[in-house]
């Protein structure tokens, strides 16, 4: 089943680094109480994640912030792949970096797709989502993985 308007999330857990290493993190410590701008992605550090998804929030966080929003990325990576993409997209601090690398909570939402031809493996479709309280308020799916007009921090910004 996918996930749609009105759905509260369900239960899983991502992994996220800390100074300690790789923690686990549920659904509950990073909706409950609160407004999150969610987009996922197909996988840290391809191209259109890198160049176009990941830019389009952070240059506007300022915007999200005056809305009341958090703002987190999901992708099907490791946490230590995460780690460097945010270090690297400059991100790190400013963005939470959820790892949901064995896709629990993708499948959960209902937005995996096999990406295996040609390499990616099992991944996210490319989404992002309004986060009230654990429940979805706002939901855009790009109909390829390499296309992020739907989902671009501009769309959702529109939509809050």
């Amino acid at each position: 089943m996918t996930i749609k308007v009105g759905d509260k999330l369900p239960a899983a857990t991502f992994r996220v680094m800390t100074s300690e290493g790789p923690k686990p993190k549920t659904t509950d410590e990073v909706f409950k109480g609160k407004k999150v701008a969610l987009f996922a992605v197909p996988g840290a550090f391809t191209p259109t994640c890198s160049n176009l998804h990941m830019p389009s929030f952070l240059n506007n966080l300022p915007n999200f912030k005056a809305k009341g929003a958090e703002v987190a990325v999901v992708s099907v990576n490791d946490p230590f792949v995460m780690k460097a993409w945010a270090e690297k997209s400059g991100g790190d601090g400013k963005i939470e970096f959820l790892a949901d690398g064995s896709a629990e909570f993708t499948k959960a939402i209902g937005m995996e797709f096999d990406g295996a031809m040609p390499v990616l493996g099992l991944r996210s479709k490319r989404y992002s989502m309004l986060v009230e309280d654990g429940t979805v308020k706002a939901l855009n799916v790009e109909d390829a993985p390499g296309k992020c007009e739907l989902t671009s921090g501009d769309a959702l910004l529109k939509q809050m």
